[in-house]
């Protein structure tokens, strides 16, 4: 499960001129910085939809897999509900500084036979000293938002599946 390497990196329209997104390409994020981002923080926060339409946001553990978003929740949870009910997921790490926001459709690992699982599990391991286990939730990001001096370097990354 690998993102397109080469995603299509622009700026986001912002109707707004007096935010100051430039209307150039010049000090773009990198990708690079995006996946440190991923890497290092210890907290993501996932923002699902409940079943009755109302919005849900939640910190999680997760880890970056060959550019694949990963993170744990128990089918009991409420929002691992909702992402049963609606795939579809916010990842937004804790800064609103060094933003980095994913959005997209997940997937979900329950096989512990699976053979992505090891690679999952020795991030885990690496940044949380523990192994996780299915089940996982896996998600190839459809847009990445991302600035570190906003509106400055505010970049847009639009993946190709």
């Amino acid at each position: 499960m690998e993102i397109a390497s080469d995603p299509r990196v622009d700026r986001p329209f912002i109707a707004h001129p007096e935010y100051g997104v430039p209307d150039h390409d010049k000090g773009l994020v990198a990708w690079s910085w995006v996946v440190e981002r991923f890497s290092s923080e210890k907290n993501f926060w996932i923002a699902t939809v409940t079943a009755q339409g109302s919005p849900m946001a939640r910190p999680v553990w997760g880890v970056v897999v060959d550019t694949t978003i990963c993170f744990g929740g128990g089918p009991r949870t409420k929002w691992s509900r909702n992402l049963e009910h609606d795939p579809r997921v916010s990842v937004h790490l804790e800064s609103g500084t060094e933003v980095v926001i994913a959005e997209g459709t997940v997937g979900r690992l329950t096989d512990a036979a699976d053979p992505r699982l090891a690679a999952i599990d020795d991030a885990y391991e690496v940044k949380y000293e523990m192994r996780h286990g299915p089940p996982i939730w896996l998600l190839q990001p459809s847009l990445v938002l991302a600035w570190r001096n906003f509106p400055h370097d505010m970049t847009r990354f639009r993946f190709h599946h």
